[in-house]
Parts: structure tokens; sequence; C-alpha cells
């Protein structure tokens, strides 16, 4: 008995989308307002405005992560989302060591992948623009003012 992954696979491609966006938009939300712990190394802070990285990054994950979260622009926040974790992975984490799990680098290396997956193969099927087309294809025609 072979298992239908097609039939699946569009289905787990929204969801795994809406998963990685939910917990980058945690991150960046963490940052910027304290919330869920604060940043990371503040203790339950926030990330000062416009410090360089810290802000524009946390200022990436809270967009790119909604915009992944609900499927709205999906591949090129995707993209951004992918290549900002690409450069935290770089810039912080591989000068002490090339491996994530020695230079704690692991989340930033698995974001970018993710995110890069998700810009390859797209947004699934399951999207707000989807959903916005739905109700834009089913919608009654609206009736000119006077004419009946």
């Amino acid at each position: 008995m072979s298992f239908p992954a097609s039939r699946i696979t569009p289905g787990v491609q929204s969801v795994f989308r809406v998963v990685i966006g939910f917990l980058f938009t945690c991150h960046g939300a963490a940052s910027l307002f304290g919330v869920l712990g604060g940043a990371v190394g503040t203790h339950g802070g926030t990330v000062s405005f416009p410090t360089w990285p810290g802000w524009w990054a946390a200022a990436i994950q809270l967009a790119c992560g909604i915009l992944v979260m609900i499927g709205a622009g999906t591949r090129a926040a995707a993209l951004l989302a992918s290549g900002s974790m690409a450069f935290a992975y770089f810039t912080v984490h591989f000068p002490h060591s090339p491996f994530p799990m020695e230079n704690e680098g692991e989340p930033s290396a698995l974001y970018a992948w993710a995110f890069l997956l998700i810009a390859a193969i797209g947004p699934g099927p399951w999207t707000v623009v989807e959903l916005v087309r739905k109700i834009v294809r089913t919608a009654p025609a609206a009736q000119p003012v006077g004419a009946e």
C-alpha cells in the first residue's frame, strides 16, 4: 500500500509556512516589545532603536514573519528572512566555530534554510491571498445605484 503523499503535501506545505512564520514573528515581537521573555541577553528587555543589527533584525523578523505566516508576499518575505538569518549566522555565530551546535547558531541556520525552502516552493494553498480571491469570486456583482 502506497501513501498518497501528493494529497497531503499542499496542506503540510501551508502548515509548515504558518508555523515557521509564527515562530519567527515571536522572535521579532520579543526583541521589539519585550514580550515572551524579551530580546536575547536583555532579561526581558528590548533592543534599542535603531541599533544595528539588532533592531533591524527584529523588525525584519516581525514583518517577514507576519507576511510568511499569513501567506502574503510570501516568496519575497521568505527570501529576505532567509538572507537575514544567513547574515546572522555568518557574522555572529560562524566566527566562533563553523559548526552550529558549537557556535549556538542552530536557530539561525535552521531558519535560513526553512525560509529558503518556503521561498523556493511557495506558500501552499492556504493563504490570505487565496481567501480574498475566493471571497471576491463568490461575491455577488454590485448593482448600479438606481438600477432595479
